[in-house]
């Protein structure tokens, strides 16, 4: 199960990379922030994504044992999203010791 987890989301952290990437070389966000914040799905689009972020962030506070790290990973997901969410659970899933699990992934707190 755990290398089915790191293939996951070694895969949606890639993609999610080419996709603002190759996005960012088309589109530039803040030229059409204007327009794109004028459409009420665009609005409703990102306050989902923020609430989203958020909850994963509550795990992410509970997870980490220091508030440099806390501060970190709170901008980070605010500004990355879901790349930093990927990159995340990738950092704790490659420090899982042999023989650790899902249930270790989701709570164990290091200190």
């Amino acid at each position: 199960m755990i290398t089915a987890l790191k293939i996951i989301f070694s895969v949606l952290l890639v993609w999610m990379c080419y996709i603002v990437i190759s996005t960012s070389l088309k589109s530039n966000l803040f030229n059409e922030w204007d327009f794109l914040g004028s459409i009420p799905w665009m609005r409703a689009t990102l306050w989902d994504f923020y609430a989203n972020a958020f909850i994963i962030y509550l795990w992410i506070f509970y997870k980490e044992p220091g508030m440099l790290l806390k501060i970190v990973w709170f901008l980070l997901m605010f500004f990355l999203g879901s790349i930093a969410s990927c990159a995340y659970v990738l950092i704790k899933l490659f420090r899982l010791e042999p023989g650790e699990g899902l249930t270790d992934l989701l709570t164990k707190r290091h200190a």
